[in-house]
């Protein structure tokens, strides 16, 4: 009997997407796996269309459970795994049809704890992929523990999702994901990532990641901070443990500082008394000489810092000047569109 792999799904108020998430899920050409439905309070039909699932299909199970975010519907699935391996799908997300036999072919030819697969970014009308960062005919990218973290502080390859990546069910063992906050895996990832003796990277895109229409700009919140605050934590952590990622870690802390702060003054109207702004400014200058000596070696980030110690409106001039700010905000740049036809939607 092959492997089990066992597929959480968090569901909330995803309605309009949720049948085509499941179908990919069981049309997987890999079919030894058990479909975790998390129906998170959702007030729509999401946790009756979850029924209707399970009633045709033994693979299923569903929990219904009161609303409590991301991470409580995630950590509640995980608790009822009994798969060897776990993957996380979100509800408006979907899987290629080889997906999960590629990542576990891949798991079990290179002994790995964790596969991570190339992704789509994807709309309602066209796809998007990074070749800058994939190359579809690559060969797969092994990385050890030491190497992996450093991946996974810049964020570009190694990415901080909990989806798109399938781990051996024993590794996730008791490291929950945060409660209450949201980029919930940036405050998870790492504590994973440190159990990790050997991780692949398939360059061939099996999931494809839905973006929604709403931009970054006009729904932001200053809830929006909590990555802020989860790459502070992960900071102590790399202190700790992997000092030659310091640096690194660092630069990543001042370029997300830089454009949140750009970000609540484009929504001044959610921060009038400027109080984020100024928590990010003071820590900033407070900071300084960390900041400088880690960006030292980069060019770019260096002005940019540079312009916001003489003034943070200058960085903001400078940063629009290089068209720049919707690159960091949203995706990475150098994606290509990548033709699609109706299969892919409609699996």
């Amino acid at each position: 009997m092959p492997d089990k792999v066992s597929v959480v799904v968090p569901i909330y108020k995803v309605e309009k997407y949720l049948n085509r998430c499941i179908d990919s899920i069981l049309k997987q050409t890999y079919k030894n796996i058990e479909v975790i439905l998390v129906n998170d309070g959702s007030p729509d039909r999401c946790g009756s269309i979850a029924e209707e699932y399970a009633a045709a299909d033994p693979r299923i199970k569903v929990i219904h459970k009161e609303n409590g975010g991301l991470s409580d519907a995630r950590n509640a699935g995980m608790e009822q795994v009994t798969g060897n391996y776990t993957m996380f799908v979100d509800s408006d997300d979907w899987l290629a049809p080889s997906a999960i036999d590629m990542l576990i072919t891949t798991c079990k030819s290179y002994k790995a704890d964790v596969v991570q697969s190339a992704f789509y970014y994807a709309y309602e009308d066209h796809l998007l992929f990074d070749h800058k960062q994939y190359s579809p005919k690559g060969k797969p990218m092994i990385l050890n523990r030491e190497s992996l973290m450093l991946e996974l502080v810049k964020n570009e390859r190694v990415k901080n999702f909990a989806w798109g990546k399938l781990y051996k069910t024993s590794i996730l063992h008791g490291i929950p994901f945060r409660k209450g906050v949201l980029f919930e895996d940036v405050f998870w990832a790492h504590h994973v990532m440190d159990r990790v003796k050997k991780f692949v990277l398939i360059n061939q895109p099996l999931y494809f990641y839905m973006q929604r229409s709403d931009s970054i700009v006009a729904s932001y919140t200053p809830r929006n901070l909590d990555i802020l605050a989860g790459l502070k934590e992960r900071h102590k952590f790399i202190e700790e443990k992997y000092q030659d990622l310091v640096d690194e870690s660092i630069k990543v802390i001042l370029r997300t500082s830089l454009i949140h702060y750009n970000l609540l003054i484009l929504n001044w109207r959610k921060d009038k008394r400027g109080s984020y702004r100024k928590e990010i400014r003071d820590n900033i200058r407070k900071n300084s000489a960390k900041f400088k000596k880690a960006v030292d070696h980069d060019k770019f980030l260096k002005t940019q810092l540079s312009m916001f110690l003489l003034h943070p409106i200058l960085n903001i001039v400078f940063s629009a000047g290089k068209k720049v700010l919707r690159q960091l905000i949203s995706e990475p740049s150098g994606l290509q569109t990548v033709p699609i036809t109706q299969k892919e939607y409609s699996t």
